[in-house]
């Protein structure tokens, strides 16, 4: 009929999450977890590496078979990588967005600030931009071999190697992983109270594991370039 309002389509349920800060933060909580448990097996993968060529090589040429034959050669690294780039992406997106609502809430800034703000806290903005860039430069190294001394596909052993043999490229993974650490360690314990896990009598074990796994991390990552700068992986 003439004249009569159209009905106002009402807005998704995932809109309407996405929309609200509590959804975002959910976001943030959920695809952060899914990124920890990546570089937890991630790390678990590397450190395969001090068993020596064959036993890395090994490992690599596996990854490219999960799933088969159901899946062709490497789908599941592809559905992987997938994933991984829209966690990602979800999560920084969240991650700028709630900065930006933060940062529209108070224009102005308070005259005095906490002098005990944690690192990892003061730094969990550029830090997230570290490793994003990292992320680009360990796929151009590793993956497509472009930035790699060596390059050479199917001996991913003798590429990291090649990797770590350079001042460079040590000096860029090590900051990196620096930087992962202190996001894990103010990330793990933000997603806790997001989902939450925290409360007066689990927040002092949170605090301990979210400290203990980026410790872990760290040094499992780090433990790579150094066995390559020590002579133990050669």
């Amino acid at each position: 009929m003439a004249g009569t309002p159209l009905t106002e389509r009402r807005p998704s349920t995932v809109r309407l999450l996405w929309q609200s800060t509590l959804g975002k933060k959910a976001v943030m909580a959920v695809t952060g977890v899914m990124l920890l448990l990546y570089l937890i097996a991630h790390m678990l993968g590397n450190l395969k590496i001090f068993f020596g060529p064959e036993d890395f090589n090994g490992y690599a040429h596996w990854l490219r078979t999960i799933g088969q034959p159901v899946l062709h050669h490497e789908w599941f690294l592809w559905i992987a990588r997938v994933v991984l780039l829209a966690s990602v992406v979800l999560h920084g997106v969240a991650a700028y967005q709630l900065s930006r609502r933060d940062i529209a809430a108070r224009p102005v800034r308070y005259a005095h600030r906490r002098a005990r703000t944690s690192y990892a806290t003061r730094t969990m903005r550029w830090g997230g931009v570290i490793i994003a860039l990292f992320v680009v430069w360990h796929l151009l190294d590793l993956t497509t071999g472009t930035v790699n001394p060596r390059g050479e596909a199917g001996r991913p052993y003798e590429n990291v190697v090649a990797t770590f043999s350079t001042w460079y490229g040590n000096v860029i993974y090590v900051v990196a992983m620096l930087a992962v650490g202190l996001h894990i360690r103010h990330g793990f314990w933000s997603a806790a109270q997001t989902l939450g896990a925290s409360s007066p009598a689990r927040d002092r074990g949170l605090r301990l594991l979210s400290n203990g796994l980026a410790l872990i991390l760290t040094a499992g990552f780090l433990a790579v370039p150094l066995g390559v700068m020590t002579g133990l992986v050669s």
